[in-house]
């Protein structure tokens, strides 16, 4: 049986389609990649850095005020949820007249996040609704404010089945 010589022209087209295939290959994966990746935590660290001391004084200042809130979050099989903030002064009474917020983000992926607005369902007690979520993790942010100023921040991890 005859078999066909090795010259350099097979071996040059072999070369270029090896390369031509790993090179496509890691073409598409870094698109891939960077389709998927949410991105920075923040948009801009150096500002980020700028309000580090606001944060702790806001910090202070809400611990010095012993609010009890509480929230429960609760998501149904339809892929709705629930979201009901309890807000409670030092003196264990409800409090009235507050804005609050809640987001739901995603720790992977900050494209997911989603906003929740909540009005005041009793006194003290603020409820809202957020449709299309997902099961799994999130971070449950809650936000008071009273006079437009921010007097109540909250981070929380969830799972929601």
């Amino acid at each position: 049986m005859a078999t066909k010589p090795l010259t350099g022209t097979k071996v040059f087209l072999m070369l270029v389609a090896f390369f031509g295939l790993v090179i496509g290959v890691n073409v598409t994966m870094m698109k891939l990649a960077i389709a998927t990746l949410p991105g920075t935590d923040v948009d801009s660290p150096y500002a980020a850095g700028l309000t580090y001391d606001r944060e702790i004084s806001a910090a202070q200042d809400q611990a010095a005020r012993k609010w009890q809130v509480s929230a429960h979050i609760e998501r149904r099989a339809d892929g709705a949820a629930t979201l009901q903030v309890d807000a409670r002064d030092a003196k264990g009474q409800p409090m009235s007249g507050l804005k609050f917020g809640g987001r739901l983000e995603r720790p992977t992926d900050k494209r997911a996040d989603l906003q929740v607005t909540l009005s005041e369902a009793g006194i003290g007690i603020y409820r809202g609704n957020a449709t299309s979520v997902a099961p799994g993790q999130w971070d449950l942010v809650i936000e008071g404010e009273a006079r437009g100023t921010r007097v109540f921040m909250s981070r929380n991890r969830v799972i929601l089945n």
